[in-house]
């Protein structure tokens, strides 16, 4: 009999496209977000949701018990604006912003942070977001 790493662990992502541009446009979102979910799927990763605005992605995965947070996110940034350069837009720059926030999410709550990422462009314009949740750098506190 094989035995298996048993892990059940949450994590809401969210990074923001370089200098906060609004790259992530109507006519790439769609693709963009299947792109990131096809990537999860390779590093056997749970896609329960990705969603976002044009300047930032939210993602929610159950984690893989091989992977740290930052391999997740090496993979999925990385291969995704691969996949955006080379194909959506292969004559227009593209990049995002080398940091991210990550957050534990308890069974209890990922419902309701699955609804919050479906539904970011409602929580935007009605000003409903989660202030900690859009964030994607800590403030320097040496500043």
């Amino acid at each position: 009999m094989r035995r298996r790493n048993k892990l059940r662990v949450c994590v809401h992502f969210v990074w923001a496209t370089k200098n906060r541009l609004p790259l992530v446009t109507e006519d790439i979102e769609r693709d963009l977000y299947r792109c990131i979910r096809a990537i999860c799927a390779d590093i056997k990763c749970d896609c329960l949701a990705a969603g976002g605005m044009k300047d930032h992605v939210h993602l929610l995965v159950a984690l893989n018990s091989t992977l740290s947070l930052g391999q997740v996110m090496k993979q999925v940034k990385g291969g995704s604006s691969r996949f955006v350069s080379e194909r959506l837009r292969p004559n227009d720059w593209f990049a995002w912003q080398p940091n991210y926030a990550a957050f534990a999410v308890s069974p209890a709550h990922k419902n309701r942070v699955v609804r919050y990422i479906e539904n970011q462009k409602q929580h935007h314009a009605s000003s409903t977001v989660w202030p900690e949740a859009e964030e994607t750098d800590e403030e320097d506190e040496d500043a």
